[in-house]
């Protein structure tokens, strides 16, 4: 991509990091294009860092994307965090459409209270969305439990069916038996 001077040196660089089809083993974008994924943050921190920016710190890029208003994508229908996959998501970063990174503004340091404000803002919509998808899942769990309790209950009742049919095939065995030994018992007495 052609370094656009309208965009900040990070993002510019961010940009080229994530397109280098070489780095893709370590950095990528999502399938569907809306986020990029790292992969094993120590390696990409060691190796890939150093050669976009001026540190091998993982945490001061997190830090710096933050900056420029991007979220870790959390995936809660998954149930367990994916192991060493981190996903970051900005309205303005998408496959394909480098034009969009003039939108992404750095956040502003201007007073402390406002920043407050802001990340209390902020918190607040992430706990909004964190306590949606746990909605989500809480359903979907309550469908699962629900399907559960039906499957048990139709698994009682079969058991309970087995049950009445074997009783009703001994007392047939017990009638059959009958049956054959007084006609074994009628045929003796006639033969005799």
């Amino acid at each position: 991509m052609k370094q656009n001077c309208n965009v900040p040196a990070f993002l510019n660089k961010l940009w080229t990091l994530v397109e280098d089809g070489s780095t893709d083993d370590l950095i990528c974008w999502s399938q569907n294009g809306t986020c990029f994924q790292v992969s094993n943050e120590r390696k990409f921190a060691k190796e890939i860092l150093p050669l976009y920016f001026k540190h091998n710190n993982m945490a001061s890029f997190i830090r710096q994307l933050n900056m420029y208003g991007f979220h870790k994508v959390v995936h809660v229908d998954v149930g367990l965090p994916r192991e060493e996959l981190i996903e970051f998501q900005h309205p303005h970063f998408s496959r394909g459409e480098p034009q969009l990174l003039e939108n992404i503004k750095r956040k502003e340091l201007t007073s402390v209270s406002v920043n407050r404000g802001d990340d209390v803002k902020q918190r607040q919509q992430e706990m909004t969305r964190i306590l949606s998808d746990v909605c989500q899942v809480m359903g979907r769990q309550d469908l699962a439990n629900d399907k559960f309790l039906t499957m048990k209950r139709q698994n009682e009742m079969l058991w309970k069916e087995v049950s009445a049919l074997r009783q009703k095939h001994l007392q047939q065995h017990k009638i059959i038996r009958k049956v054959i030994h007084f006609i074994a018992t009628m045929f003796q007495t006639n033969c005799v």
